[in-house]
């Protein structure tokens, strides 16, 4: 037999997977990355809309893929993420 509480414990939890994460860091609002920041960066990453991640300090981009949208580290030709300051 199903809880009472189960099914609508159920629906909170799939509508809360619905969002598209675009809230991160609402108050570090996405913008084009500087000329200087596309000149570091490697090829093949959408630079059209970029932010500093609070936590770590490094620039990320949005990536829309085919199921959900997240924010990606801006990465250099070698791999290594471009941040605002050293890395712990």
């Amino acid at each position: 037999m199903i809880q009472k509480w189960a099914i609508p414990s159920l629906c909170l939890i799939v509508l809360g997977a619905c969002t598209d994460g675009d809230d991160f860091a609402s108050s570090n609002s996405a913008r084009p990355a500087s000329q200087e920041l596309v000149d570091l960066a490697a090829p093949g990453q959408d630079l059209s809309q970029v932010r500093v991640d609070p936590v770590t300090g490094c620039f990320v981009y949005r990536y829309r893929g085919p199921i959900e949208t997240t924010y990606l580290p801006v990465r250099t030709p070698q791999g290594n993420p471009i941040c605002t300051r050293a890395q712990s």
